[in-house]
């Protein structure tokens, strides 16, 4: 067997965690699973092969997960897994899975987020193969995704490194946090371009305007932590920030300030 092919016969240690070297496969498209993966540590390349050609779909970082359709499905799986860079993975069995949604309703929305995602971009695939170019501008803009206009307020995330200025909207809330390539859902904030470490979680926190306070919640499944001048806060409990604090998600600091 080719380098190129090596599968990882490393079985998960006793804290469910899998060491995967560059080039290892997770798995391949047509085999049978159990069991899906959260990547811990590194990146894994997901892909389809058609002949002798492999299809990239997508390269999985820190935080992202992969191989739940056979979980839910009980069928093959569709595509390919392979270390990118050295990874540490944490192996969610079914019997897990069914008690980390139980415990985690957040990790059933993201699942939900990423099939919904996957089939738009499907449906939309179909309709540019069987419509006329009339038809898929018409589709494509009945599927574009809505986004709420916000009145810009007088609050502002400042990252000093980069000299980058985030606003905060006069009313409604805000996410903050990466790009999932997955899905590719955006938060209101998006961190990537001044997270080089991807420190910070694809949904990590929310701020928001009530009355004349700006407050600010970590999301639930958010890793690393939210400090609020250099304390961290409790998930899912709001928080006052007010000007010329500092609040960091991760790795990523940023200063606020309002008028």
């Amino acid at each position: 067997m080719s380098p190129e092919f090596v599968v990882s016969s490393r079985e998960p240690s006793a804290d469910r965690t899998l060491e995967v070297e560059v080039g290892e496969y997770v798995f391949q498209e047509g085999e049978l699973g159990t069991e899906m993966f959260i990547i811990q540590e590194g990146q894994v390349e997901i892909f389809q092969t058609a002949g002798n050609q492999e299809r990239p779909l997508a390269v999985l970082e820190k935080g992202d997960f992969f191989g739940e359709m056979s979980i839910l499905e009980e069928l093959p799986r569709n595509a390919s897994a392979r270390a990118a860079s050295p990874s540490r993975l944490i192996v969610i069995d079914s019997a897990t899975f069914d008690s980390m949604l139980r415990a985690n309703p957040e990790i059933g929305v993201r699942i939900m987020r990423k099939l919904s995602r996957r089939v738009r971009t499907t449906d939309e695939l179909l309709h540019r193969v069987l419509d006329s170019e009339e038809e898929r501008v018409e589709l494509a803009t009945k599927l574009r995704p809505q986004v709420i206009d916000v009145e810009p307020g007088s609050g502002f995330l400042g990252h000093g490194e980069s000299a980058t200025v985030f606003t905060l909207p006069a009313n409604g809330s805000v996410t903050i946090g990466r790009q999932d390539p997955v899905t590719g859902i955006r938060p209101d904030i998006d961190l990537t371009s001044v997270d080089p470490e991807r420190s910070s979680s694809r949904r990590h926190a929310k701020m928001y305007r009530q009355g004349q306070l700006y407050l600010l919640v970590e999301d639930i499944g958010a890793t690393n932590g939210t400090f609020l001048n250099g304390k961290r806060i409790r998930t899912g409990v709001p928080v006052e920030v007010k000007s010329s604090d500092r609040v960091r998600f991760g790795l990523v600091e940023l200063s606020f300030s309002c008028d």
